[in-house]
Formats: C-alpha cells, sequence, structure tokens
C-alpha cells in the first residue's frame, strides 16, 4: 500500500474538552530503526482520564494525542528495525511497544531502568505538534520512533488483550515484582477496583494468595472483582476506618500480609498502613496525584513493613504481561474489563463514560467511523 502522508488524530487541546478530530502529518519514510503502523484497537487508561480531566498535567504537555496503550500493524519499516528480542519486523507484522528511551542517560546507562530515563518518550509525554506528531493510540496511523522498544505480538493474543498489557497489564506485574511475588497462601489486600485494581486480584489469585480482598467501589466494580477472584470485598463508602476495621476482620485480626495501592486516593496509604499485618509489605502505584494523608511512620517502624514504590513498567514487563495473557487465557473472564468499540468520533465520549466509573476500560478502533 501506498505510505499515507498524514494521520487522522483525536487531539486533546485542553483538559476536560471534548477532542478535536484533526489530521496531524507523517514522516515521509520511518527512519531507521522505527516504524508506521495502522493502528488496530487500543485502549484508555487510568493515566488518559487523569491527564484529560487535568487532575494530572505537566507545563506545556498540551497539545497531545492520547492513549498509549495500542496495537498497530506495520506498513512501512526504516532500515533493520527489530523488536525488543531481536527479532526482523516486516511489513503486516502486529506489533505493541512500550516507552522510548535515549539509552545514554544516567536512568538507562548507570540504573538500567528504562522508566527511569530522563529523556523518555511515551504516550502523553508527546505533543502533537511537534515532529513526530503522531505517536500515540488515538491515532488512524502512529509513527514508532526508533527508540521505542517494540514486541512482536503472538496470533493468538486478542488486540485488546496485547493493547492492554502494553500498560495497566505490564503496572500491575511490575508492582507483584517489586514486591517479591506472592506468597503462598498469603493475605493480599488490592486497593482500587479499575482496570488495575481488578487485574492485580486475579493475579493474585492466580499467584497462589490464600485470600484476596478487594476494597473499592462502585457496587457493580466490588462485584466483578468475584468474579475475577476476590474471596472478599469491601465497599469504601462505608468510611477509612470501617474499611481498615473490615480488612482486619477477614484476616483474623492479623491484616494483610501485601497491600498493593491501585487507587491513589488521599487516605489510600494511611489506610494501606493501617491494614498491613506485622512485616506487611506495601506496593505504592496509583498514588500520582499531590494530596495525600500523612502516614503513621511509627506504625511503619513499629510493624516493620516494607513500603515500595513502582512505576509503570519497561518492555521487560510488556513481555511478562503477553506471557501472562498467554498462559492463562481462559482462567479469567478477561474481555469483561471492556467496552464496546468505537471510532475516533467516539473517543470523547468513552473518556468522559470512564470518569464517571461507567466503563472500566474504553476500546478505541480508529479503523471505525
Amino acid at each position: 500500500m501506498d505510505i499515507p502522508s498524514s494521520t487522522r488524530a483525536a487531539v486533546l487541546t485542553a483538559h476536560g474538552a471534548s477532542l478535536d478530530l484533526t489530521d496531524l502529518p507523517l514522516p515521509p519514510a520511518p527512519e531507521r530503526g522505527a516504524a508506521l503502523v495502522r493502528i488496530v484497537r487500543t485502549t484508555l487508561c487510568g493515566t488518559d482520564i487523569e491527564i484529560w480531566s487535568g487532575r494530572m498535567t505537566l507545563p506545556g504537555m498540551l497539545p497531545m494525542v492520547l492513549g498509549h496503550e495500542m496495537v498497530g500493524e506495520i506498513v512501512a519499516l526504516g532500515e533493520d528495525t527489530r523488536d525488543a528480542l531481536g527479532r526482523k519486523l516486516s511489513v503486516g507484522d502486529r506489533i505493541g511497544w512500550s516507552e522510548s528511551t535515549c539509552g545514554a542517560c544516567h536512568g538507562c546507562t548507570v540504573l538500567r531502568e528504562p522508566v527511569a530515563c530522563s529523556s523518555r518518550g511515551y504516550g502523553f509525554l508527546q505533543r502533537a505538534d511537534v515532529p513526530p506528531y503522531a505517536t500515540a493510540g488515538l491515532c488512524e496511523y502512529a509513527y514508532v520512533v526508533p527508540g521505542a522498544a517494540k514486541l512482536r505480538l503472538p496470533e493468538e493474543i486478542p488486540d485488546t488483550w496485547a493493547a492492554m498489557a502494553g500498560c495497566a497489564a505490564k503496572t500491575v506485574l511490575r508492582a507483584f515484582s517489586r514486591a517479591g511475588g506472592v506468597r503462598p497462601g498469603s493475605r493480599v489486600v488490592v486497593q482500587g477496583s479499575g482496570a488495575l485494581g481488578l487485574f492485580a486480584t486475579a493475579v493474585a489469585r492466580i499467584g497462589g494468595a490464600g485470600t484476596v480482598i478487594n476494597v473499592g467501589a462502585p457496587p457493580a466494580r466490588l462485584a466483578l472483582a468475584d468474579a475475577f477472584g476476590a474471596d472478599a470485598t469491601v465497599d469504601i463508602a462505608t468510611g477509612s476506618e470501617a474499611v481498615v476495621s473490615r480488612v482486619r476482620d477477614l484476616t483474623g485480626g492479623h491484616g494483610a500480609d501485601l497491600v498493593l495501592d491501585f487507587a491513589g486516593a488521599p487516605s489510600v496509604g494511611r489506610e494501606a498502613v493501617e491494614m498491613a499485618a506485622q512485616r506487611g509489605r506495601i506496593v505504592v502505584v496509583g498514588s500520582t496525584g499531590p494530596d495525600c494523608e500523612p502516614i503513621a511512620l511509627g506504625t511503619v517502624m513499629g510493624k516493620e513493613l516494607t513500603i515500595t514504590g513502582s512505576l509503570n513498567g519497561d518492555i521487560a514487563d510488556y513481555h511478562e504481561a503477553i506471557g501472562f495473557f498467554t498462559s492463562f487465557a481462559g482462567r479469567m473472564p478477561w474481555d469483561r474489563l471492556f467496552g464496546e468499540p468505537v471510532g475516533l468520533s467516539g473517543a470523547s465520549d468513552r473518556i468522559a463514560a470512564m470518569s464517571r466509573h461507567e466503563e472500566i476500560k474504553a476500546v478505541i478502533d480508529p479503523r471505525l467511523a
């Protein structure tokens, strides 16, 4: 096929506003190590909603194209473009990709952590009015830059699952890894009943937890947590003190051996410390905002708690997420996480629905009208 010179895109120009459908330029040909793809599926992440609403913002970040969980079919390739496993890519291959990194900064060379790259390019960190313009999911075509870690996807993984693996699933799996995994028979509390919290509930169950408790809201999502392996759920509407008391009751008064924050509410950190067991582990993933309630450091010391931060994930976590879906395809009702696909023109409505907690993960197929 002819290489397109521009792409239709849904661009965020003001927080809280409808996305503007417009055309963005594409490079005349992919450079060495790059690829041009036709987007076949994008799933929206909670971070997209935080950015859209303005709760998460950076100076000069707008205009931008939202969507950093996406899958595309290659329509053009630069010279010697390979995936992260060294496999030569070809036109027609279906790929996902993770953040682009520079390979030369302190984060890349000393820490050897892609998520610590000082020049990290990833969906919401790339403006839509400067080259290469179209790098995110809410486009018909996207330019995958040379520094982006690409992954050729197995045929058996559905587009929607593969897209979710690009952020939500890899973020959850990295958090479990940072915590040292699930100890068989242990008591696990997942704070949050959005896409990450529900997926984490399933991971804890599959990973061998003895008791899995999901803390969140609204009731419909808590009911879905049951389907994803929760032994019990706790509604945050009962109030902070009642939530902690109920978790302690459900764990025989001991508290949770592992608490994972995928909620990010101001009270989450304090509640996690209070509901954690002696020598419990806490992983902070969802607390991206500036507001939080203080935690009792004396309790952290007295319980000998381990508190770990976990940020997003890299291509290794993405590869693990694809493997997880491959291995456990039939273990959980994964498709219940997703809405019905809509085209770019429906993206604004789906973003608003997610912000009202009416949809867990919106699905965008730019090939639709």
